[in-house]
């Protein structure tokens, strides 16, 4: 009879709770949103398994000793992975946009004003009961804003590891809902006739532009803004192995293996802290309110600084590609070219909106070394 009584309490219905069973269900959703409907599957299935995993009862796989409480431990609170996610996107991104038209830099720019709006907003919730966050907790919420995943785990790293599975979750939901948040902001914004706008033909650019590009961002960041080296040193490097020419195997791994390898082991880690004790609060609401107020402010701020730029430039720009001043790479560019072909199906505007979608990961970067500058 203590052998089967033991045997039974080894079991997990035994141990299974319902917030553990309301946990693991969000890992089941999020596993059905990257399958059924394509919303960032990369990341979306490592991640929702990783929640299940968590929360299975006894297993320990979240706890210490664990296997992804050990990978947790290496790659999130090392802050290894996002840096090596930077690696692997700077080696796929093509900054020939960006260099063509560097006036693209200023929508990048006001893209991230969601951002720090967003930091007075998290502050401003402590007003409501049951809510209660950090200057450092509110900064690691604002960059969700961003619409840039592994700059928003590398921040919440430093800044709020308590709040990693929250957040994350956050970035990468608004990331694959992309396609559904930011047309009816930018229509709503836009003028018919601004949506069919034409813009000029970019120019060619140089190799020898290309390679001195990733060195030039480099040196302006240690300068100015040491806090960011981190993520745009990454990020420039994987830029310089792509546009050297002389790394091709370097170039391959970087974009293929190595990204592929650290996503599958980032996701589990970050799925490793959606356990029921972690999640189910009422900061995470807050979270998840915030991260949704933040990224239309930034994709709003966006289509009107170019809105302002099309009144002020001698050249037209069409506004709809500041809404990709984002970072959501290469999503928020389709999205604009979505748009932008609805009114006009003659009307181009990819690799326009190209360029203020890098512009927009470099200055994710950039907002997240000034936060932790500032707050750390």
């Amino acid at each position: 009879m203590d052998v089967l009584l033991t045997l039974i309490d080894s079991t997990g219905l035994v141990h299974l709770t319902w917030p553990a069973l309301v946990m693991m269900a969000v890992g089941f959703l999020l596993l059905y949103l990257a399958i059924a409907k394509g919303f960032e599957p990369l990341l979306l299935i490592p991640i929702g398994f990783g929640a299940i995993l968590t929360n299975i009862p006894l297993a320990g796989m979240g706890e210490p000793g664990g296997l992804l409480y050990s990978i947790y431990q290496v790659g999130i609170e090392s802050g290894v992975f996002p840096l090596l996610i930077f690696l692997g996107v700077g080696a796929l991104t093509d900054f020939s946009a960006l260099i063509a038209n560097p006036k693209m830099l200023l929508l990048g720019a006001a893209a991230q004003f969601g951002i720090f709006s967003t930091l007075l907003g998290a502050i401003a919730l402590n007003w409501v009961p049951g809510l209660s966050f950090s200057m450092q907790e509110a900064a690691a919420i604002a960059i969700i804003g961003g619409a840039d995943g592994p700059t928003a785990i590398f921040l919440a790293s430093k800044l709020a590891p308590e709040l990693l599975g929250a957040i994350a979750v956050a970035a990468y939901s608004y990331m694959a809902l992309v396609p559904i948040i930011q047309p009816p902001i930018m229509r709503a914004l836009t003028t018919v006739e601004e949506r069919k706008i034409k813009m000029a033909q970019l120019r060619q650019v140089s190799q020898k532009e290309k390679i001195i590009f990733p060195l030039l961002v480099l040196i302006l960041t240690f300068l100015f803004l040491p806090t960011a080296a981190p993520l745009i040193g990454m990020f420039c490097l994987g830029n310089l192995i792509r546009e050297a020419g002389v790394v091709e195997r370097l170039s391959k791994t970087a974009q293929n293996e190595l990204i592929n390898i650290v996503t599958i082991f980032l996701g589990l880690a970050v799925g490793s802290k959606l356990s029921a004790d972690q999640f189910l609060t009422t900061q995470t609401l807050g979270i998840l309110l915030l991260g949704a107020v933040a990224f239309s402010i930034g994709t709003a701020s966006g289509v009107l600084m170019a809105k302002l730029m099309n009144k002020l430039s001698k050249d037209p720009v069409n506004p709809l590609i500041g809404a990709a001043g984002v970072s959501a790479v290469p999503m928020s560019a389709r999205v604009a070219n979505k748009v932008g072909l609805e009114a006009d199906p003659h009307n181009f505007l990819l690799m326009h909106a190209m360029g203020p979608n890098v512009a927009g990961v470099i200055g994710s970067a950039v907002a997240a070394g000034i936060l932790l500058a500032l707050v750390k």
